[in-house]
């Protein structure tokens, strides 16, 4: 079992920047890759980034050179730096562990773009 508890997210105005933490807790030594999705309302939920245990990054390509995801192995933790936000950014963004072929999620944290 994996835990997962996200911070971070909160109301921002268009191009503004915010930083987005998941923290995990419980079998930490079997997650493989750990990333971040979001949900918009009546959308599904969608990749935005992920990284692997090496460090390989993937991007959805419309927060391509806007977003940044880092993870910190020694405390257990995974970041997603956001800057130029945009009023489309606007969702619920759900941090992710894959252990084997098991996806565990947080609760999730809303961030709202003002325009």
């Amino acid at each position: 079992q994996v835990q997962l508890v996200e911070s971070g997210g909160g109301l921002v105005q268009a191009g503004g920047s915010l930083r987005l933490s998941c923290a995990a807790s419980g079998n930490i030594f079997s997650i493989n890759a750990m990333g971040w999705f979001r949900q918009a309302p009546g959308k599904q939920r969608e990749l935005v980034a992920i990284i692997s245990s090496g460090g390989s990054t993937t991007y959805a390509d419309s927060v391509k050179g806007r977003f940044t995801i880092l993870r910190d192995g020694a405390v257990n933790t995974v970041y997603l730096h956001m800057n130029s936000l945009k009023p489309e950014d606007t969702a619920v963004y759900y941090c992710a562990a894959d252990v084997r072929s098991l996806r565990y999620w947080g609760q999730g944290t809303q961030v709202t773009v003002s325009s």
